[in-house]
């Protein structure tokens, strides 16, 4: 019978040795395989939560328009009008007529904003025009056959002083006639979508020249985008060889930023005023484009427009939308770390009104990252603006360490 507690055999030693030996290798190897795998291996990113960061709303505009006639207000990069007043009806235009006849005129001969055109030679024909549009009571200057004149000093004697001889002689230069002229106009006036709007003649005399408040404000939003008559209807006076001092008419020029456009009487109809004003609000500029048609005189006018101008100013905020550090999204990281997506730098925005101000957030998720790391941005929109707000994040996101990482291999990347 054989003892238990015999020794081993040599080839039972050998075994268990190889046994022993595979076991430590199995060991080893996992340990070089899963040592590597979990502390060299990348970290589940955290995802961004946006914190809700709405602006605060703001009070209604409530421009003042005068309790006569029509009239409008609109803005360079706002559509259509911001507001508006009357029966919405087209209405004489008077003198207005003649941004209408600039405008078509520029659109035959154009001129950049340092150039003074070709030159224009009056004849008895021209002389004529002062004699007719004096008779009739139209606002005219002297002129001589023989006289010499640019295209720009015939612009700006059509609109600083509003001579109806010059609008008649510029117009009929560029088509030939005033027949021409006018069938140039309603083309001109298709193709720019004034539809509410009819010329009968080139300077406003004919009460057949009508137009609405917002027709009107678009004329001058579309005037402004010329540099040549931008400059021409924000000069207050200058002198012309052969004619001598021109003054404008627009006596809000200077008052309140206004930089232009046109006044218009016409008799019977009243008093009328297409005009520009640039502003600063904020840090933000905006250029106003307003009229006021029906006016009992130019008097009235003026004072009411002053009050139209400051309600309408007091409609436009400018917003803080972000301060420096102000958080736009959250991480929380696996191993636990916090850190946020803050505004880099401080935003406003330019609203009219009570325009609701939207933001989108857009944030990337991030593991590991310094302060500072760019994330992504808030955009806010309120009407035509926007401003887009850099995100960082506001402190550092560190590797959780060799212990979190060999204690949570299912949490890695």
């Amino acid at each position: 019978m054989p003892n238990p507690t015999a020794p081993r055999s040599r080839a039972q030693v050998y075994r268990r040795r190889r046994i022993t030996v595979g076991v430590i290798l199995v060991v080893v190897v996992a340990l070089l395989v899963y040592l590597p795998l979990t502390l060299l291996a990348p970290l589940s990113k955290a995802s961004a939560q946006t914190i809700s960061s709405p602006a605060a709303p703001q009070a209604a505009a409530a421009p003042s328009f005068p309790g006569y006639g029509v009239g409008a207000i609109g803005a360079i990069g706002w559509d259509g009008v911001l507001a508006q007043s009357g029966d919405g009806q087209p209405h004489a235009m008077a003198s207005i007529t003649k941004i209408i006849t600039t405008l078509v005129v520029l659109e035959k001969h154009p001129l950049a904003a340092d150039e003074d055109g070709p030159s224009v030679t009056m004849t008895a024909k021209d002389v004529g025009y002062y004699s007719h549009y004096q008779a009739m009571n139209g606002s005219v200057k002297p002129v001589k056959s023989g006289a010499v004149y640019t295209e720009r000093q015939l612009l700006e004697l059509t609109l600083i002083e509003s001579a109806a001889n010059y609008a008649q002689t510029t117009a009929v230069w560029a088509y030939g006639s005033e027949e021409a002229y006018l069938a140039a106009a309603k083309d001109w006036l298709v193709a720019h979508k004034l539809t509410s709007t009819t010329v009968a003649d080139t300077i406003g005399l004919d009460p057949g020249s009508t137009s609405t408040a917002t027709d009107l404000v678009e004329l001058g939003k579309i005037a402004l985008t010329q540099p040549a008559l931008a400059q021409i209807v924000d000069t207050k006076k200058m002198t012309i060889p052969g004619v001598g001092e021109v003054e404008n008419t627009n006596y809000l020029l200077g008052h309140d930023g206004v930089d232009g456009i046109k006044t218009g009487t016409l008799d019977g109809y009243g008093a009328n005023l297409l005009f520009s004003a640039t502003w600063k609000i904020g840090g933000h500029s905006v250029r106003i484009v307003g009229v006021v048609v029906g006016a009992p005189d130019h008097k009235t006018l003026r004072g009411d427009l002053v009050t139209l101008l400051t309600t309408t100013r007091a409609g436009f905020h400018s917003v803080d939308v972000a301060a420096e550090g102000t958080a736009f999204a959250s991480y929380q990281t696996v191993w636990g770390q916090k850190s946020q997506a803050v505004a880099a730098k401080k935003e406003s925005l330019l609203v009219w009104s009570d325009t609701p101000i939207a933001v989108k957030v857009t944030a990337a998720q991030t593991g590991v990252a310094l302060k500072g790391a760019k994330l992504g941005t808030a955009v806010f929109s309120a009407g035509p603006n926007t401003v887009e707000v850099p995100l960082t994040l506001s402190k550092k996101i560190t590797d959780p360490g060799p212990w979190w990482r060999l204690s949570n291999p299912g949490s890695l990347g």
